[in-house]
Order: structure tokens, then sequence, then C-alpha cells
């Protein structure tokens, strides 16, 4: 997803659970206020919301915003072409979940099968 030259320009993210989003703002080089925007824009974008309506990320919300950068930014993409991009990368996942489920389903049907035609 991840375009592997990007990654370099951007800091590693730190072993911590929660991020700031003054934080989240440097590891990503976007500012504050279109994190803010994305997280309407974007579904998948849901910061742990605390006290006084603070925000706090969490890793994959970091990496799903380098995601975003990096398709807006650097590939491109409109912002409804990144909500579809990223729309159709989790449908495809399902789909090949569900796909592999029914191959397990249907070969443990095929050995039922043969056990009871002995």
């Amino acid at each position: 997803m991840l375009d592997p030259g990007s990654n370099q320009e951007l800091p590693p993210i730190p072993a911590k659970r929660y991020f700031t989003i003054g934080e989240v703002s440097e590891l990503c080089a976007v500012k504050p206020h279109v994190l803010r925007y994305w997280e309407q824009e974007f579904p998948q974008l849901k910061p742990v919301k605390r006290r006084g309506n603070r925000r706090y990320y969490q890793r994959h919300d970091v990496l799903m915003i380098r995601q975003i950068r990096s398709l807006l930014h650097e590939q491109g993409f409109t912002i409804l072409g990144a909500r579809q991009r990223l729309e159709g990368v989790k449908a495809m996942d399902d789909v090949s979940r569900s796909q592999q489920l029914v191959r397990q389903l249907r070969t443990e049907l095929e050995d039922i099968l043969h056990v009871l035609r002995r």
C-alpha cells in the first residue's frame, strides 16, 4: 500500500499505545487541521476521543494516515478516489477471506463424504 520511498522520509513510529494529534502530525508530516478534516472524509479513521474531546490515535490510525497521505500527496488521488481505493482494498481482503473459507469448508465436506462412502 504505502510507497516504500515515502516511508523513508517520515520518522519511525515509536512503540507507544496512544499518540496525540500533535505527535501524529509530526509523524505523518500533516497539519492537525488536515487530520481533523480527514476524520470526516475517511470512515476508517476513528481516533479514540477522551476528556475534553481530545483525540488519541493508535498505531493503526497512524499507519492509515500515512497511507491516506501517500494516496493523496504522492499518488495524486482525489479524496473520493482515495476513499474508494481504501474501501476497495478492504473489500478485496474480505473477498479473499471468504474464498479461503469456502475452499476450506469444501475440503472438509469432501473429506466427510469420503468417510461416509466407506
